[in-house]
């Protein structure tokens, strides 16, 4: 990761041979024997751009709300935890101006942690669910836009908390032109989805 003298994040992009070289190698590394229901995992194309932050460090926050705010239509998120102040409010604010924003939440998490934001993006009119199938919902992923051109998705290690930010080793990456990835993310959302329960 690449920074200016006044320490401000600079977003390094792979493209061309590097993208794919990217997304070879983590499906190389990834291949189990099956996938789900006895499914092969698929394997890829390396299309499109990579934007990747690590913590701490980079602002990956920032990261984050800045494909938030460049949202047009749809924000599909599944968190474990959350208590990213800057987030939760980037999402509330892309709710109000009419996106269509749902979070599947990981319900043991929610109680837990006495800093959890998922009730206030509850209170504050965000489409909230619990994954009801699943000891932990472990995922950290926000699906933007599926289906459009400027379509991304953002996945990594990173919770959407302060701790992820300021405290823990993490990682994000935000993908973008990559169809078929970013479908294959939306289909593994609707699939939790159908098991989720409205949060109360």
């Amino acid at each position: 990761m690449m920074r200016r003298n006044d320490n401000t994040l600079v977003a390094r992009y792979l493209t061309g041979w590097g993208l794919a070289i990217f997304f070879a190698a983590s499906a190389a590394a990834f291949q189990p024997s099956s996938g789900r229901d006895g499914e092969t995992p698929r394997v890829l194309p390396g299309t499109g751009t990579v934007q990747a932050a690590f913590t701490p460090g980079d602002d990956a926050g920032k990261l984050i709300t800045d494909a938030i705010e460049s949202a047009h239509r749809q924000i599909l998120v599944q968190a474990f935890s959350f208590t990213h102040r800057k987030i939760a409010d980037a999402l509330i604010a892309a709710q109000r101006r009419g996106v269509d924003v749902k979070v599947i939440a990981d319900k043991d998490q929610i109680h837990r942690i006495r800093t959890s934001l998922v009730s206030r993006l509850a209170s504050e009119g965000v489409p909230v669910f619990t994954d009801s199938d699943h000891n932990s919902a472990h995922n950290k992923v926000m699906v933007i836009d599926a289906g459009s051109p400027g379509a991304a998705v953002i996945t990594g290690s990173y919770n959407f908390t302060h701790a992820a930010q300021y405290k823990n080793a993490e990682n994000v990456l935000v993908i973008r032109g990559n169809a078929a990835l970013i479908d294959l993310y939306l289909e593994n959302w609707r699939r939790h989805y159908e098991h989720s329960l409205p949060f109360q």
